[in-house]
């Protein structure tokens, strides 16, 4: 019996790896800000930086471009996508958007299993903090996996994959203004508080002020980052 014949449409199975690796390494490379936001990415340059070819390469930073980290600039390629306090407010806008309601099905949804992952994560950034002191601040990568588990564990019971998707490429757009905002933080305790009584509201099932208190957090990067009055 011949062997089936593979839709030449259709990458081959190694491709997709590579441009799943080649997506991954640029966007480390963006959200530590090794490369500059604005910054041109020419696919040579890339291919000789990653070892990876300009095929996969381009599939993988298309991948990126959907997800708002970079831009196409018609058929000169692709740059990083810049940052500004109209971007930052964009974001904040749709992700206050997306989470409200989640959080308020969440609440709505959420059983014991949903309230044990929000104390845990919590409980595994407290921890991180407290081992290592003011480090967090720098926002890490370590660090920020555990921040955001606990964002998502906020909203882990909504019922909506779209939603949490959503969320998380929110999520990761905004870190290279959240890694402004870290170093401006006063302590850990101040910082483990706040996300302290963010639970507290939360696992209280009261919805009106969970989604206020959720919303007011969510826009505090905005006044860390753009102080008003700073003209920026």
């Amino acid at each position: 019996m011949p062997a089936p014949q593979r839709d030449p449409s259709q990458p081959a199975p190694e491709s997709g790896t590579l441009s799943e690796r080649a997506a991954t390494l640029v966007e480390h490379d963006i959200l530590s800000g090794q490369l500059a936001p604005g910054s041109r990415l020419g696919i040579v340059d890339l291919v000789q930086r990653y070892d990876i070819g300009a095929t996969p390469l381009r599939e993988g930073l298309s991948r990126l471009v959907s997800r708002g980290l970079i831009v196409g600039i018609g058929q000169r390629g692709f740059r990083v996508a810049d940052v500004s306090r109209e971007d930052l407010l964009d974001i904040t806008l749709m992700r206050t958007a997306v989470e409200i309601e989640a959080v308020r099905l969440a609440i709505t949804h959420g059983d014991d299993a949903w309230e044990a992952g929000i104390l845990s994560t919590l409980h595994q950034m407290r921890r991180h903090i407290e081992r290592t002191g003011n480090e967090f601040r720098e926002g890490a990568e370590d660090f920020d996996r555990l921040h955001k588990g606990f964002h998502t564990a906020l909203l882990a019971a909504c019922g909506s994959t779209r939603m949490l998707n959503a969320h998380s490429d929110l999520y990761d757009q905004a870190y290279r203004y959240r890694r402004v905002m870290m170093r401006a933080i006063g302590s850990g305790k101040g910082f483990v508080r706040e996300h302290q009584l963010l639970a507290d509201c939360i696992l209280s099932r009261d919805i009106p002020g969970a989604q206020a208190m959720l919303e007011a957090h969510l826009r505090s990067t905005i006044n860390y980052v753009y102080p008003p009055g700073s003209g920026s």
